[in-house]
C-alpha cells in the first residue's frame, strides 16, 4: 500500500502549477478506509501566496470532511521532467510539517511521511520531522 501512496504522490506532481520554479511537489494522503486524496503545489507571481502540495491535499481532504481520517501521507518532487528519478528525497518544509502536525494532533497519530526518491522512499515519522511541534496543547 505504501508504494501505491508514493505513487499517487508522483502522478500528483504533473499537475503542479510550478512555472517560476520548476519545481513540481505532489502529495497524497492515505485514508483510514484505504482511498488516497492527493495535491499539487500552486505557485503565484508573488511567491508568497505559494501553495504546497501537502497543504493543497490536506484542505481538500478538510472539504471533503475527511481530516479525521488521514493515517499517512507521501511527498515527491523535483524538477517537472525528473519527480520519479529525484535522486535525493524531498521532505515536507517547516510550513508543511506544522501544518501536517495539526493533523496528527487531531487524529491522536505520529503520522508517516514517505518521502519518495528515485530509489523508493524514505519514511519518517513526524514527530522525527518535527520533534518540538507547536500543537493544540500548546495552548491549555
Amino acid at each position: 500500500m505504501t508504494q501505491n501512496l508514493v505513487n499517487a504522490a508522483i502522478a500528483a506532481a504533473a499537475n503542479a502549477y510550478a512555472p517560476y520554479s520548476n519545481f513540481h511537489v505532489g502529495a497524497a494522503l492515505l485514508l483510514d478506509n484505504g482511498d488516497i486524496v492527493t495535491g499539487s503545489n500552486f505557485e503565484n507571481a508573488s511567491y508568497g501566496m505559494t501553495l504546497c502540495a501537502e497543504t493543497v491535499a490536506i484542505a481538500t481532504a478538510n472539504s471533503d470532511g475527511l481530516l479525521k481520517n488521514i493515517v499517512a501521507i507521501a511527498v515527491a518532487g523535483g524538477p517537472a521532467d525528473k519527480v520519479a528519478a529525484n535522486a535525493k528525497a524531498i521532505t515536507p518544509c517547516g510550513r508543511c510539517r506544522q501544518i501536517i502536525k495539526e493533523v496528527a494532533d487531531l487524529t491522536q497519530r505520529d503520522i508517516p511521511v514517505h518521502c519518495a526518491h528515485a530509489n523508493g522512499y524514505d519514511t519518517y515519522l513526524l514527530s522525527e520531522l518535527l520533534p518540538h511541534g507547536f500543537g493544540p496543547a500548546n495552548l491549555k
